[in-house]
């Protein structure tokens, strides 16, 4: 059976997650909400009163069995900031400890520029700074790339042009601030488990389409991330031989033939869309019941279906979740996915179930700031001195008040 990485498990993160956005709750009822067992609830919870963050309060009424002590968070330990990269800009957030977003900006950005570096870190310390003098906790950082570890943060991105770039520690030295990275759909998956339909599910598969196409894997509560952190890199699966050429120098990936680059590029071909329209454009025509654009995008989902099928035979997931910008026209992508989908899955698997859920940049943003609320929780295989200073930061009012 595969195992999250590092022994990652997100569920006390989905506890905090639970009580900040219903409210207070009992051992129990968290235990149903979260899919685990009382034992293991009850060892959770007590972990977490040990840190200081969360509490009990009064017992709740009876309606004639035994009444339970119910459990609030503490006060807000500090904001965290989420922020994903993309090739021309940068969405940024600042959440509480439970996912609340406080603020959030879109900023322009280039990701080839010689200055990149230091682009990103006046970016965020403008977007930090602008807080006041709350407490950061730390920066979580989501990529579209392999990370080694959450705590360095050493990105390779064929979709950026970045090869071997010490993000992590670049952003950690010059913001003071402790900074967790990782690739950007693993830290979405992150998010789905805390705030999405991955809520009730232990196990499941998050797929993204839009400039890219990605997977993130969750088995046990926690997101598997490999030997070398690229787990669900499936973009770069090969789906036709001799096929165009890919961003990662290969030819015929999956990335390469219905990524967003590749469907305008065929949309212009074909004379569907201008040679300076987008994927918008290209949607707007399929919406207007241009035969064409729907069938480009009936044809993406026929190996998109095959691909994910050959992943939930391999994985096993209770569930299958659809993200990313590219489902903004997922009516056009739909049937040639369940068609290929259902038909390459063996009987037994058919029934799965796969729910698309239509996440913006904010959110994006928002599953990179759940790396810095679940770091604590990880071992530090994963997230490494970074984890234990967001540690230190949450438990410790003293250290909460220095900047490193």
């Amino acid at each position: 059976m595969l195992r999250p990485s590092g022994n990652g498990d997100v569920n006390r993160s989905a506890i905090l997650a639970f009580l900040g956005s219903a409210g207070a709750a009992s051992r129990a009822d968290l235990a149903r909400a979260l899919g685990v067992s009382p034992a293991l609830m009850t060892q959770l919870v007590k972990d977490l009163i040990s840190d200081g963050l969360i509490k009990e309060l009064a017992m709740s009424p009876s309606s004639g069995g035994r009444p339970a002590r119910m459990l609030g968070l503490v006060a807000s330990a500090g904001k965290v900031i989420g922020m994903k990269i993309s090739k021309d800009h940068v969405a940024l957030v600042e959440t509480e400890l439970d996912g609340k977003v406080t603020r959030s900006e879109s900023l322009i950005f280039d990701a080839s520029s010689v200055t990149f570096l230091t682009d990103l870190v006046d970016l965020v310390r403008s977007f930090k700074d602008a807080n006041g003098q709350a407490t950061i906790l730390g920066v979580g950082v989501g990529v579209p790339g392999s990370v080694d570890t959450q705590g360095s943060g050493v990105v390779e991105s064929a979709l950026l042009g970045w090869h071997q770039i010490p993000l992590g520690a670049s952003l950690s030295r010059e913001l003071g601030t402790p900074v967790l990275v990782e690739n950007n759909v693993n830290a979405l998956a992150v998010a789905e488990r805390l705030y999405g339909p991955g809520h009730d599910h232990a196990d499941f598969l998050v797929v993204t389409i839009g400039e890219g196409v990605g997977a993130g894997f969750v088995t046990g509560g926690g997101v598997v991330r490999g030997g070398r952190g690229g787990a669900g890199e499936i973009g770069h699966i090969v789906a036709v031989v001799d096929g165009p050429a890919c961003t990662c120098g290969n030819y015929g990936c999956i990335e390469a033939v219905i990524g967003e680059k590749s469907l305008v590029a065929d949309a212009r071909r074909l004379g569907i869309i201008t040679a300076v329209e987008s994927i918008a454009e290209l949607q707007t025509q399929a919406d207007n019941d241009d035969v064409q654009a729907q069938t480009l995008f009936l044809g993406a989902g026929q190996p998109l279906g095959r691909t994910v099928a050959g992943l939930v035979q391999v994985l096993d997931p209770e569930i299958v979740i659809i993200s990313g910008e590219g489902t903004k026209a997922w009516k056009h992508w739909k049937s040639g996915f369940e068609q290929s989908f259902r038909a390459s899955l063996t009987s037994d698997r058919r029934s799965i179930p796969v729910v698309v859920n239509s996440w913006d940049d904010e959110d994006w943003a928002r599953g990179a700031a759940a790396l810095v609320a679940s770091a604590p929780f990880y071992s530090d295989e994963s997230s490494g001195e970074q984890g234990r200073r967001v540690r230190a930061r949450l438990t410790s009012p003293t250290v909460k008040k220095v900047s490193s």
